[in-house]
This record gives C-alpha cells, sequence and structure tokens, in this order.
C-alpha cells in the first residue's frame, strides 16, 4: 500500500504531531507499505529528501509559538504526488497541508483521512479574546475539516466523545498513537546518568518528579510548582524538561516560591529518554492534552505516573498498578507520600510502568492504522462499483 502522510508538523520541530507522524511511518514500513511525507520546510525554500517533500513557509509565531505557514506553490508537488499514485492519503493537521492532501485524494479518488490531534478549545486564547466566541469557531472549524474526510482517527476516546459533542458525524475510530519503543529499553549509562544529574543540580538521595512537555499556558505547570512549594522541607526536586511561552513566568513562580525546581529547556528527542530516567515519578497537571505521549514514554523509561486525572488517560493510568491520576492537590500529596514511603511500591510501579508501555508501541500503532486504510479504500471501491453498475 502507498500511504501519503501530510502535516505542518515535522522534524526539527519537537511535539506530539512529530512524535506520532515519525513512529507512524516507522510502524507502516515496518509492514512493508511505502510511505511519503508532505510537511512545511523550516525555511522558503521547497525540496525533496528522503520521501518528505518539504514546501517553503513563513513563520506564524503569533498565531501560534513555532506555527508556520505554507508560502510558496505546492502544483509542482501535487503533480509529482499524483504520478506516485498513494493508495490513501492521511492528514495530520488543518491548516497549510489539509488542502493539499484532499485535493490529492479527491483527484485519485482515494480516501482522505484524519487524524485529529489537538484540542482547539483550550488553545482559543492564542487567538480570541472570548473563550465563548473561541469555542464556537473550533466548532464549526472542526465540523468542516471532519466534513470534507472519509474517517477521522482520535488518538483517545475523549477526543472521539469532544467530537460528537461538536456534531461531526463522519465516521471515528480510536487509535492510540504508537511510541518507539526501542528508544527506551536500552541499558541505562550509569556514570553519564550521574553527570548528566549533577549537570541539573539534582541531589543524589532525593526524589525527583520530572515533566516532560511544552512550558505553555494550557499545560497548567504552575500547578506542580505551587505543589512543590509545600514540599520545601522534603527531599523533593521537580525537574522540567522542554520549554516554551511560558518558561520565563514559570521561572519567577519557582524563585518566588522558594520551590526546587529544574528547568533542563530543550532536548534533543534523541536524549529525552535519559531524561526521563532521571525522575522516579512522571507528574503532569495538564488536562488539554489528546493523548500524552510523554505519559506513554515515561511509562516505557520505568517511570510512574501522577498525573492530573484527564479522560485522556484512560487505558494509560492503571490506578495504583503504573501510577495514579489525582484530583486535587490533597490527592496529589496523598499519593506522593505514599510513593515516599514504600520502597518495595515504587519498584512494582517502575516494572509494571515498563510493561504497561507495550501495547502502545510503534508496531502496533501502524497495523492498526493500515487496518483502517484499507477498510476505507475497499469500501470507496464498493462505492464505485455500485455506483457504475446503477
Amino acid at each position: 500500500m502507498k500511504v501519503l502522510i501530510t502535516t505542518d508538523w515535522y522534524i526539527p520541530a519537537v511535539n506530539g504531531v512529530v512524535t506520532s507522524v515519525q513512529n507512524l511511518r516507522r510502524g507502516l514500513e515496518a509492514e512493508g507499505h511505502e510511505v511519503r511525507i508532505l510537511t512545511l520546510s523550516q525555511t522558503a525554500h521547497s525540496f525533496e529528501q528522503d520521501g518528505v517533500i518539504q514546501i517553503g513557509s513563513l513563520a506564524a509565531g503569533k498565531i501560534y509559538p513555532g506555527a508556520r505557514l505554507r508560502s510558496h506553490p505546492v502544483g509542482k508537488w501535487i503533480k509529482e504526488l499524483l504520478a506516485w499514485g498513494p493508495d490513501v492519503v492521511h492528514s495530520q493537521c488543518e491548516f497549510s497541508t489539509f488542502l493539499p492532501a484532499r485535493r490529492i485524494a479527491e483527484t485519485l479518488d482515494v480516501p482522505l483521512i484524519h487524524t485529529y490531534h489537538t484540542v482547539y478549545e483550550d488553545y482559543t486564547h492564542y487567538f480570541s479574546p472570548s473563550k465563548r466566541w473561541g469555542r464556537r469557531a473550533v466548532v464549526v472549524f472542526s465540523r468542516w475539516v471532519a466534513a470534507q474526510t472519509d474517517c477521522i482517527i482520535a488518538p483517545t476516546e475523549k477526543i472521539c466523545s469532544l467530537l460528537e459533542s461538536y456534531g461531526v458525524d463522519t465516521e471515528l475510530r480510536v487509535i492510540p498513537s504508537g511510541i518507539d519503543l526501542s528508544r527506551f529499553s536500552s541499558p541505562v549509562d550509569a556514570s553519564a546518568q550521574a553527570r548528566l544529574r549533577q549537570a541539573l543540580d539534582l541531589p543524589e538521595d532525593g526524589v525527583t518528579l520530572v515533566s516532560v512537555g511544552r512550558l505553555a499556558e494550557e499545560k497548567n505547570t504552575q500547578e506542580l510548582i505551587a505543589f512543590l512549594a509545600r514540599l520545601k522541607d522534603r527531599p523533593v526536586t521537580l525537574l522540567l524538561v522542554g520549554d516554551g511561552p511560558d518558561r520565563a513566568r514559570l521561572e519567577g513562580l519557582a524563585a518566588a516560591s522558594g520551590a526546587r525546581v529544574r528547568f533542563a529547556g530543550m532536548v534533543s528527542p534523541l536524549e529525552v529518554a535519559d531524561y526521563y530516567r532521571l525522575g522516579d515519578l512522571f507528574v503532569s497537571a495538564s488536562s488539554s492534552e489528546t493523548q500524552g505521549l510523554t505519559y506513554i514514554e515515561a511509562l516505557a523509561g520505568g517511570v510512574p505516573l501522577l498525573c492530573r486525572a484527564d479522560p485522556c488517560l484512560t487505558g494509560v493510568v492503571q490506578e495504583g498498578v503504573n501510577g495514579w491520576q489525582y484530583h486535587g492537590q490533597e490527592e496529589f500529596f496523598a499519593r506522593l507520600e505514599q510513593f515516599l514511603a514504600q520502597p518495595e511500591l515504587r519498584s512494582s510501579l517502575a516494572r509494571q510502568a515498563r510493561e504497561s508501555a507495550r501495547s502502545f508501541s510503534g508496531e502496533i500503532f501502524g497495523k492498526r492504522a493500515a487496518a483502517v486504510y484499507q477498510e476505507m479504500i475497499t469500501r470507496k471501491k464498493n462505492r464505485g462499483v455500485k455506483g457504475a453498475s446503477a
């Protein structure tokens, strides 16, 4: 099967969409499928390399940090992709690369599948002064996108339910995004970990709570800092791995509170597994995730979870087995105290964390996506046959 994946985000950007696309490509290619990617260049220059077509674009950081918008004509590349003849087009983003995806699918009469990655109503502060108006715009836009497609893939039941509440009537399928488990299975280099711990000023005899992700308002990281401020008399440090528009404000909050917080900044995807392993417990206060691949990556690294309760964690957190969900600060502290007081529980949680991550492998991800592709291809062909014979 020939699969075209279109996405506004791709490497060197670091986010959940990029991770999902990379793992989907690997999973599909491992099954013998041929994959090409249409995305945006990080410059105004368009080019093709290793099966990835990158279209010239301009920075659009005023709309959303790190965002880019297509600035160059895409006709030449569409002709090339039409000549290649994908059997299915799988769109990952709703903006610059969505219309080319639709055009290619319509011209070839092949299915257009779309993965809905982002809970846009949690991001309305970037583009609307009114949360109510912003949500209404998101609903209308989401319906329009869905109406152009043959099937919407939701990474979690949370997103499936959200789209249903918007009135989306396109067929919905839930397929959790997979991760590359091999990145987290290599032996730990104890000396390298010790140097990294020293560089970040993490106490050897303390407990490290690690959080990996963008430092942005919608991630609610200030809640974690407020919690740490209440633990100044305990050997607990919060390690924040990532960067973003909220970093300066969060650094100010941490300094004012006296909480033990370390900011690691942005790290390479090739190195991030080492940062997860510095943590004893992965923490998150976000309720804006569609799936939260960082949760699964933490589990794969043997780091159990303590995360604010959210529907996206259904099937990820196994309560008391690989971690917990908390609903408020008292529950957060109760679970943390339990974790600190029971070394044998910590070992069990770490072991079960690794085990539970196996169901989110990239290989399983690729197989599930390919099954949906094949079903939609068959359905479209059958509709064509019926139409021709009518």
